[in-house]
């Protein structure tokens, strides 16, 4: 497809017309009223798929992750309790310091916390390396449940 100038100028080829009449003058925000009801699930153009952005729908596949990191978390909390009434100790020294704070409280704030940091991952999801990360923090949540099973069923005796 060849294009002219109105003045008879010089032809324009693959011209990116979005420039000449560009209707959106800023990009989406990240919470909008689009965020729950709108239909953008991916980015069409090659150049907006580089630059990254926010968009209105996201994949199943990346929900089915957040809901497996979530139920995990539900499990890393349950099976802390269950260690430490074995006899077991928390390695993580943050998480320590809140278990002495709150007791078994601490898994509200150990919700609260995972919960707001995977909203923000979910927004962001469509940025350089954050899928990735995602799926990392999945991979370490499975591998801390396993070895959480493991101490429960092998290492730790059960106090009567």
């Amino acid at each position: 497809m060849i294009l002219y100038l109105q003045n008879g100028g010089f032809p324009l080829q693959a011209h990116d017309r979005r420039m000449i009449r560009d209707r959106r003058k800023q990009p989406t925000p990240g919470l909008s009223r689009y965020t729950f009801l709108g239909r953008r699930k991916n980015f069409r153009r090659k150049a907006d798929q580089e630059r990254s952005g926010y968009t209105d729908c996201y994949s199943e596949g990346l929900f089915f992750i957040l809901i497996l990191i979530v139920g995990l978390n539900i499990l890393d909390s349950l099976f802390t309790m269950i260690i430490l009434d074995r006899g077991g100790w928390e390695l993580n020294p943050i998480v320590r310091s809140v278990i002495e704070l709150f007791g078994d409280g601490f898994c509200v704030w150990k919700h609260v916390i995972i919960s707001i940091s995977l909203v923000f991952l979910c927004l962001h999801s469509n940025f350089g390396g954050v899928k990735s990360l995602i799926k990392v923090a999945g991979f370490i949540y499975i591998a801390v449940v396993l070895y959480q099973i493991f101490l429960i069923n092998f290492r730790i005796p059960q106090i009567d």
